[in-house]
């Protein structure tokens, strides 16, 4: 593909969590998301994330780029960082709003989420969006994956919903988006259970709509575009046809964001202290992938 790396065409805002390139070839814009101090979804690069696609959404498909007019037809949410696409929600914030009952702001953040996720599943403009699953992906991670028209997922990428583990459940979306790929009962076993998949028993599931081998999700990603480039129009009609057939309204994300919230505030102390393990858990793999960054600088 024809590719131009580190270029945003779609803003004049520099993002700071958030870096795009622009493949002219079939019209595949990718944005690989670099959310720091952690690897989750803090509301810089909610924020971000929602301008961006925001922009894209008002494209209606096309792009201007060195005096020529480019057609833009993919719209693919992927990962700057190595081993890690989203570990989902920042349970720091979490765990302090919760403390303070602060239900405002709770409510602030998940409403947040669910503009994301509402964007990239309800895309006005004709580009279908596509995620690309490489390594860990919880919690929000899944659900913002989820959300996209198509999921791509390397075999080991390691997939979950581990909120039972601090007695909650997934609230921006996982159920909504489950339910209708794979049936009630299987979305919410998963939920229920906390389990982590593989991308390759997602795949088996229904879940993951393309299977890549381990190191090749780009290549897989390309591949399928290519296959299916021809027959674009068909599939976002059929897709459209899809969400009439079995409607998901915003309507819905709210109402269960709003379930998510009350349950949180009842959340007790152990429960807390759950959460704040957890908490660790992502600093210590934002630690890991910051190493891993500055190797491959000090290589390169």
């Amino acid at each position: 593909m024809n590719t131009i790396v580190d270029f945003n065409q779609l803003s004049d805002v520099k993002y700071e969590q958030i870096d795009t390139r622009f493949d002219t070839e079939f019209g595949v814009m990718w944005s690989f998301m670099r959310p720091e101090p952690r690897p989750c979804f803090n509301k810089i690069c909610l924020n971000e994330l929602l301008h961006y696609h925001q922009n894209v959404q008002n494209s209606n498909g096309e792009i201007y780029l060195k005096g020529k007019t480019h057609k833009l037809n993919y719209s693919v949410l992927a990962s700057g960082m190595e081993g890690v696409y989203n570990l989902g929600g920042d349970l720091s914030v979490f765990r302090d709003l919760i403390l303070a009952q602060d239900r405002d702001h709770l409510f602030e953040y998940a409403k947040l989420c669910i503009e994301n996720i509402w964007i990239l599943y309800n895309m006005q403009a004709p580009v279908t969006t596509i995620s690309l699953v490489k390594g860990q992906a919880m919690g929000g991670g899944l659900e913002g994956a989820l959300s996209t028209h198509i999921m791509v997922a390397e075999k080991s990428a390691l997939m979950g919903l581990p909120e039972v583990m601090f007695n909650l459940f997934p609230g921006m979306g996982a159920l909504s988006f489950l339910s209708r790929k794979i049936g009630m009962q299987a979305a919410e076993k998963m939920v229920r259970s906390g389990k982590i998949y593989t991308g390759e028993e997602l795949y088996r599931m229904g879940v993951v709509d393309v299977l890549a081998e381990d190191g090749q999700g780009e290549y897989a990603l390309n591949q399928w575009v290519r296959k299916n480039h021809r027959a674009l129009n068909s599939f976002q009609a059929i897709n459209r046809a899809k969400q009439r057939v079995n409607p998901l309204t915003i309507e819905e994300l709210y109402d269960i964001t709003n379930i998510w919230v009350d349950a949180a505030l009842r959340l007790d102390e152990r429960n807390l202290k759950v959460m704040e393990r957890l908490v660790r858990a992502q600093n210590s793999k934002a630690d890991s992938v910051t190493v891993k960054h500055m190797n491959v600088k000090q290589t390169a």
